[in-house]
């Protein structure tokens, strides 16, 4: 946050991120930040339970990128949006993956 803030804006700022969150969260991972009243450690806690790095995280997403099909049943577009969230989840946890990848589809 810019030094320039009060401590009183800081907190309407920490205060409206943290609801922001908080509404976008389902009830069992609300359950897992509710003691969390900061955004940082709110942040951080939803980082750690959901960006592991894990060596079976990455092997749960490559086996989803190798076996994802295009179906007739949908559209393109549907298509194209769930490779490209398979692709970004590799990006999410920092897993470059070459050309030849995602050329497989």
């Amino acid at each position: 946050m810019p030094a320039s803030l009060s401590v009183a804006e800081k907190s309407e700022m920490n205060n409206k991120a943290v609801s922001a969150i908080i509404l976008c969260l389902g009830d069992k991972v609300l359950r897992e930040v509710a003691k969390k009243t900061n955004v940082a450690a709110m942040w951080a806690k939803l980082e750690s339970l959901y960006m592991t790095k894990s060596v079976a995280h990455k092997q749960f997403l490559k086996q989803r990128l190798y076996f994802y099909r295009m179906m007739e049943t949908k559209s393109i577009t549907e298509q194209l949006a769930e490779f490209t969230k398979i692709i970004d989840d590799f990006a999410n946890i920092d897993v470059n993956l070459e050309d030849s990848d995602k050329a497989l589809h």
